[in-house]
């Protein structure tokens, strides 16, 4: 096989990933998982894993059970749960993989009733966002009895908000936590666990602050940057005074310039949206990003950086929660849609 480089790479900082985790296992007496789902949230969730576990980390989710085949074979002590729960195609790889389902329905309770061999399971329970869960009647009426329930989980809709609704959610999953048998309940992602350790319960599933999204105020200047997109310059080129750069012709030379035109585009997950806001980094400079996002091409102003040529490399501006602020993208989306074609190394 030829091995080829990719004009793209994401350098992933296993420090700070470690440091992340470690300051929301800080915030309360629960244990701390990791929620995977996304690959990792698009850094790998093999690598995830691997960092976080060598910490102590010992919960994991997935969305998928394609998700958990991909991270086979766990060690020995390490928990994965599945958040999609089982469907009735799911059955063979549930009962297969050392893994456990969060079920999400009657149907998926009976279905496991069934077929899940009496093997231990988790379960949520809506407590008001009604996206997946039980209704906590259908939990309180008997649909879980005699279930192996190894956590009982629910999740927060309004966390990273200031809003009454994680008030009401908390005082419903206490109500749950009294009712309902289980060896662990878990209510709080990374917003729930700024929330304050009253959120906390045995187990919190923290996600996008893991990878340095920052959720809420209280976690900024504890979270820190994971993630550092860089491109490599395909081409450099000199633009007269009056000339356009792009699709469109939205950006004119003012001056004599020099543009670099580099491998990345929205093909890649950098969106059009990027455009008069976005930018990069080259020794020291910083470089604004031009004229329309292509598919998989940009262009950049390179005319103060100094001695700049094809094959460098550019560090993209992209701490997570000012992108956000200047895109108009969420934090989720700027890590999640990064796309395949870069090659992660870890540092």
């Amino acid at each position: 096989m030829i091995d080829i480089a990719s004009p793209l790479r994401l350098r992933i900082d296993s420090a700070a990933l470690v440091s992340n985790w470690r300051w929301l296992a800080a915030q309360s007496d629960a244990a701390c998982g990791a929620a995977l789902k996304a690959d990792g949230y698009g850094l790998g969730a093999r690598g995830v894993m691997k960092h976080l576990a060598a910490a102590g980390c010992r919960d994991f989710f997935v969305a998928t059970w394609a998700e958990a085949a991909a991270l086979m074979p766990l060690a020995g002590d390490v928990s994965l749960s599945v958040l999609h729960g089982v469907g009735d195609s799911d059955m063979v790889a549930a009962r297969t993989l050392p893994a456990r389902p969060v079920l999400n329905s009657l149907e998926q309770v009976a279905r496991w009733r069934e077929g899940g061999e009496g093997r231990p399971c988790d379960v949520m329970i809506d407590t008001g966002m009604n996206r997946l869960g039980l209704r906590p009647e259908q939990a309180l009426g008997g649909a879980l009895d005699g279930l192996a329930i190894e956590t009982l989980l629910s999740h927060l809709a309004s966390a990273d908000e200031d809003s009454a609704q994680n008030a009401a959610q908390l005082e419903a999953f206490r109500t749950l936590r009294e009712q309902v048998p289980a060896k662990r309940y878990s209510l709080a992602n990374s917003a729930g666990i700024c929330l304050g350790p009253d959120y906390a319960f045995d187990l919190t599933r923290p996600g996008i602050a893991l990878y340095g999204g920052v959720p809420r105020d209280e976690a900024h200047g504890h979270v820190r940057q994971v993630v550092y997109p860089e491109t490599r310059i395909l081409q450099v080129r000199d633009v007269q005074p009056g000339e356009t750069v792009g699709y469109g012709a939205t950006w004119t030379a003012r001056r004599a310039s020099r543009i670099v035109i580099a491998n990345m585009g929205y093909a890649d997950g950098y969106l059009r949206c990027h455009a008069g806001v976005g930018g990069a980094m080259f020794n020291g400079s910083t470089l604004q990003l031009i004229g329309r996002v292509s598919m998989d091409l940009i262009a950049f102003d390179a005319s103060d950086a100094g001695s700049i040529g094809e094959g460098d490399w550019l560090a993209l501006d992209y701490d997570l929660p000012t992108t956000a602020a200047r895109s108009g993208l969420s934090q989720y989306e700027l890590l999640t849609g990064l796309g395949a074609r870069f090659e992660c190394i870890w540092v």
